[in-house]
């Protein structure tokens, strides 16, 4: 008698029966997804969103966040003619220093934009040569706009109306003209003003101008070395508020390491109320680990408006935010730690003689240290991406002065520099971070 197994003997309709089951299989997911993206597209408003999309304006606010520009402002009422940077008053240039661009004959001006682009500006009268089309002129009324504009298609970059002419054929470049008054924009890359104010004695200079000030024993301000006094100048700048916003980063880190420390403080003792090794009572374990629950459960930027009601504005309220949302989450993250840990090693400590808590110094804590500084280093990290938000919310720091800046379409290079030192600073804390974990866990 054979004892070899007698293999299944498959029939070709078992063959046909697994060929439909993975068609179906194949056709069916394919199916399930695109119905559930279909469902979500007209679900989540996409046709809605893309209909009121504005993407010339993305583009306009992209350009304004990495350049910034001088105005050609005449205002017709007044008669008066002003060349200024991003059209601030305190940026305003003299007739004696006006760009080499710009001509002005009393409150006219002829403006060269480069390239063959021309603005002439007579009277209430504005003439724009734009190559390749011709000339478009609006002439200020006291109703609106009388515009001309040569004979063909209107190209889409000039938008004309009674009330208002705006051409702007390139990025770079725009006209505006309105009863009220004639505006030119001229773009320049890089942002203005951005280490002295306009009017300081600093502007303008290079950085062998600065150097060699700086060494130098004549004081431009008696009460200043000449280095301090460009350090006073840069901080003290009015359009990018640099000491301001160093000022606000502080607190904006100082949020994140009080609320994680004060997490890290209350959730390590808590958690060993929540394990199941080191605390007996059920009841007591189960009221812990639901007060994890409920710490961790409400999100942190609603435990930052509760007490931003209850204490008022301010880096505290986000410090606490941050404090009770982590408590929960290290706690669980914690007991977890614990009840994996070795027994082994605590029953040997046990057999020196040691107490109870000379037990959880040398036979607990050394186990669960490395999980510790890593989760706690962690969350240091995350907190401080987190605490910009909260702070934009009311809390203060440097979020509360990224809104600010963003409430209008004037700002935006202020908004990209904020955000560029959040980003910095989230690096500097990753590396810091790194290097603390490899210093306290691996001992190097």
């Amino acid at each position: 008698m054979s004892n070899d197994t007698l293999e299944p003997v498959v029939t070709p309709n078992d063959v046909w029966q697994n060929v439909r089951k993975r068609a179906w299989i194949t056709i069916a997911v394919p199916l399930g997804v695109l119905a559930y993206l279909s469902y979500t597209w007209f679900a989540f408003g996409v046709p809605e969103l893309l209909s009121k999309a504005q993407p010339e304006r993305a583009v306009i606010l992209a350009t304004d966040s990495v350049a910034h520009k001088i105005h050609v402002t005449k205002l017709l009422r007044r008669d008066i003619l002003e060349v200024a940077i991003e059209g601030e008053r305190r940026a305003t240039f003299e007739e004696t220093n006006m760009p080499d661009w710009v001509a002005v004959d009393d409150t006219d001006a002829t403006v060269d934009l480069g390239d063959g682009y021309l603005v002439e500006i007579i009277g209430k009268r504005m003439d724009f040569t734009v190559p390749g089309y011709g000339v478009v002129t609006g002439i200020a009324t006291n109703t609106g706009v009388d515009i001309i504009l040569p004979e063909g298609d209107v190209p889409d970059y000039v938008k004309a109306n009674p009330k208002k002419l705006d051409v702007r054929p390139t990025l770079d470049r725009r006209v505006q003209v309105t009863r009220t008054k004639i505006e030119v924009h001229n773009y320049f890359g890089g942002w203005e003003n951005f280490w002295f104010p306009f009017h300081s004695e600093l502007y303008g200079m290079s950085f062998s101008q600065l150097y060699a000030l700086a060494l130098s024993a004549d004081r431009m301000d008696p009460n200043y070395s000449n280095l301090w006094f460009m350090v006073h100048e840069f901080l003290e700048n009015p359009d990018w508020q640099h000491g301001e916003i160093f000022v606000a980063l502080f607190e904006t880190i100082m949020m994140a390491v009080l609320g994680t420390i004060t997490a890290a403080l209350f959730g390590l003792p808590l958690a060993f109320l929540a394990a199941r090794n080191f605390t007996p009572s059920m009841f007591l374990r189960f009221g812990t680990r639901r007060l994890f629950d409920f710490l961790r459960g409400i999100d942190m930027l609603i435990w930052s408006l509760i007490f931003i009601r209850a204490f008022g504005l301010g880096p505290l309220t986000g410090a606490l935010a941050i404090a009770f949302t982590d408590t929960g989450s290290l706690g669980k993250l914690f007991s977890e730690a614990l009840e994996n840990i070795d027994n082994k090693q605590v029953e040997g400590v046990r057999a020196t003689g040691a107490n109870q808590w000379q037990r959880y110094r040398f036979g607990v804590i050394p186990q669960i240290l490395p999980v510790f500084v890593s989760q706690v280093l962690y969350y240091l990290e995350s907190n401080t991406r987190s605490a910009t938000v909260i702070g934009a919310l009311g809390a203060g720091g440097i979020g509360l002065m990224l809104v600010e800046t963003m409430k209008t379409s004037r700002d935006w290079e202020n908004t990209s520099y904020i955000i560029i030192l959040t980003i910095v600073v989230v690096i500097i804390m990753d590396q810091t971070s790194g290097w603390l974990r490899r210093k306290l866990i691996e001992g190097k």
